[in-house]
């Protein structure tokens, strides 16, 4: 028997609506509120939330001594293809030079990191 279920990962973030455009731009899916707290209702019937956080301060990737906090994992079919358009939606790479593996890591707009996998 489960506790609970998962009902939605939230994002700490500056603008909650810029960054759940930008995700809504990767993902696909509808942006619904303003404010404070905005949801991504992706196809699949899943929600990705962002909460406004006054003072937000980034996670650092690498960093030893300061934890990444979480990451998503996105899965891609076009490593090359997914990589161009998350870039051009503002996007920043952060480890991204070793072409023989199947992921590459990204900072979104907020410089939450997140990995593009083609596993």
């Amino acid at each position: 028997m489960t506790v609970a279920k998962l009902g939605a990962v939230v994002l700490d973030c500056p603008d909650p609506r810029a960054l759940a455009g930008f995700y809504a731009e990767v993902l696909g899916g509808t942006v619904e509120g303003d404010g404070e707290w905005v949801d991504l209702k992706v196809p699949d019937g899943r929600t990705l939330a962002f909460q406004a956080a006054p003072g937000f301060v980034p996670p650092a990737w690498p960093a030893p001594e300061q934890s990444q906090q979480f990451h998503l994992d996105l899965t891609v079919e076009d490593l090359d293809a997914a990589e161009q358009a998350v870039l051009a939606l503002g996007a920043k790479p952060l480890d991204t030079d070793d072409s023989s593996r199947s992921w590459r890591v990204y900072a979104d707009p907020a410089g939450h990191p997140f990995c593009l996998c083609a596993c």
